[in-house]
């Protein structure tokens, strides 16, 4: 039997009237990316069709813990286990026209304790720019909808498509294995997934 597992996927487009290629992260659950086709088609449906990958990784593990996706039926929700986050954090260079952004993964017991370990992040750290004569002060932030200094900060499992949430859970367990799973760089078309 082929294992399921997670998916965290960086989409790409250029919606028509757009100048620049847009991009936002995708979360899916299958045996491949192949079969998470169709879903990312109806996350995104202004894109036409006409979607990319920019970078992916089958998310199995973070932050020293297991990530396996288990039938929803098959184990009674535990409130106190831990969940995983997902964390899009902004910032600023100086002299840079840009506002630059860094993804993260964190396995964590609370929302706050997740917004924390990103806070010690280098990126956090250096992508701060201080009053100077060509730009006000620039703090990083966490793209989220749940504070000031915050941009996106999201539960995974709130996040999966809907089909998926009614199927699936994920379970999280320590590991005694350290490492991240490899992440997967570079401009993948869709239809070469298919063939």
């Amino acid at each position: 039997m082929i294992e399921l597992k997670l998916y965290m996927l960086l989409l790409g487009c250029k919606p028509k009237g757009r100048y620049t290629e847009q991009h936002d992260i995708f979360f899916g659950i299958g045996t491949g990316l192949k079969e998470l086709i169709p879903a990312m088609h109806e996350f995104w449906p202004e894109a036409k069709g006409k979607l990319h990958i920019d970078a992916w990784r089958a998310v199995t593990r973070v932050n020293n813990h297991e990530i396996t996706v288990i039938p929803k039926d098959s184990a009674a929700v535990d409130l106190a286990s831990p969940k995983l986050f997902f964390l899009n954090l902004g910032g600023y260079k100086e002299n840079e026209f840009e506002e630059f952004h860094y993804k993260m993964l964190v396995v964590s017991s609370s929302l706050d304790d997740a917004k924390a370990q990103a806070k010690k992040t280098a990126f956090f750290k250096h992508t701060t720019i201080k009053d100077s004569p060509t730009s006000r002060v620039a703090t990083s932030h966490i793209d989220d909808k749940y504070g000031i200094d915050v941009d996106d900060v999201y539960n995974v499992e709130d996040i999966l498509p809907q089909t998926i949430k009614n199927n699936y859970s994920l379970h999280i367990s320590p590991s005694a294995t350290a490492g991240e799973d490899d992440v997967y760089l570079g401009y993948l078309k869709l239809a070469d997934i298919m063939k």
